[in-house]
């Protein structure tokens, strides 16, 4: 049975359908990454993966980003080991409801992520879905001005920033990303390094831009953030188990959507590395942050 790529009627995104994905062959692979280049989110339904067949099928977009120690696939889950909800205090269940702001995975490394493939086990009964947006198309859309007001500003990256704001403080070594404390730098405008498309590069890690005042620079970018995940430049996933959708982080931002955490909701993540040559961004810390905005160290 030959592969079916079916419109998700938006700005991005198609739906694959037709066989199992351990079952293309080398010509239906390079019609996927076709796809993944052209249209920068790619919905696969009901492939019910394992764990290993989940890494191989990230590891085609690239070398993995290890979320853990030795671990390439890791649960994203309101759930315990056995079989408990997560409560408010916990601080997983903090990242999690933190991850319901739009966002671009790993933005606030040094290194940024190429693609997430995230693949549902466990969906509640009602929400939980996750949602994408465009950045290619919400850059299109600007006007001339928009366009070059931003053309040469860049914006500091920081979860622990971004978690502040949706009300949860984080301490260094809390969680995964919560292990340094720098602020990457990474323009607002970003030029696809396959496609050569612009994108807005924004979201709600991104929380400070030099040479502006901090409520200047907040208000900019939640506009930004606002004016681009509009129709018809965002999708709305319905999980359902056995589904998996990658998407590319150098133009498309996501979140989690609301559902009662009283249910399980059992997702498992597998996050490709970025090239160096175009992920790779300068960090600073907080102290150099606030005496003038010098990068601590390059990343090139």
């Amino acid at each position: 049975m030959a592969l079916t790529m079916t419109s998700l009627d938006r700005t991005f995104g198609v739906r694959i359908t037709g066989k199992r994905i351990p079952d293309f062959t080398d010509d239906e692979w390079q019609t996927v990454m076709d796809a993944f280049h052209d249209h920068a989110a790619l919905v696969l339904p009901e492939q019910f993966l394992t764990a290993d067949e989940h890494i191989a099928f990230a590891e085609r977009f690239g070398d993995i980003e290890y979320l853990r120690p030795g671990e390439k696939a890791i649960p994203v889950s309101n759930q315990h080991a056995d079989g408990k909800i997560m409560t408010p205090e916990e601080k997983r269940y903090q990242t999690l409801r933190g991850n319901e702001g739009w966002h671009t995975d790993s933005s606030y490394m040094p290194l940024a992520s190429k693609a997430s493939a995230l693949a549902a086990e466990v969906v509640p009964a009602e929400g939980g879905e996750t949602e994408f947006a465009d950045m290619r198309a919400a850059y299109d859309a600007l006007d001339a001005a928009t366009k070059a007001e931003i053309a040469d500003l860049s914006a500091y990256h920081s979860l622990y920033k971004s978690q502040a704001k949706a009300g949860f403080t984080f301490k260094t070594g809390e969680a995964y990303g919560y292990h340094a404390e720098g602020a990457p730098l990474r323009p607002l405008v970003k030029v696809h390094p396959v496609t050569g498309r612009p994108s807005l590069f924004i979201g709600r890690h991104a929380y400070r831009i030099p040479g502006m005042e901090d409520a200047d620079a907040a208000a900019l970018l939640d506009r930004l953030l606002t004016d681009a995940c509009q129709m018809p430049r965002t999708y709305r996933h319905q999980w359902r188990p056995g589904d998996i959708v990658i998407w590319d982080n150098r133009c498309v931002l996501h979140r989690a959507c609301p559902y009662d955490y009283d249910q399980p909701r059992v997702m498992r993540h597998v996050r490709v590395a970025g090239d160096p040559a175009s992920e790779l961004a300068l960090v600073t810390t907080p102290d150099e942050l606030a005496n003038g905005f010098a990068p601590a160290r390059s990343g090139a």
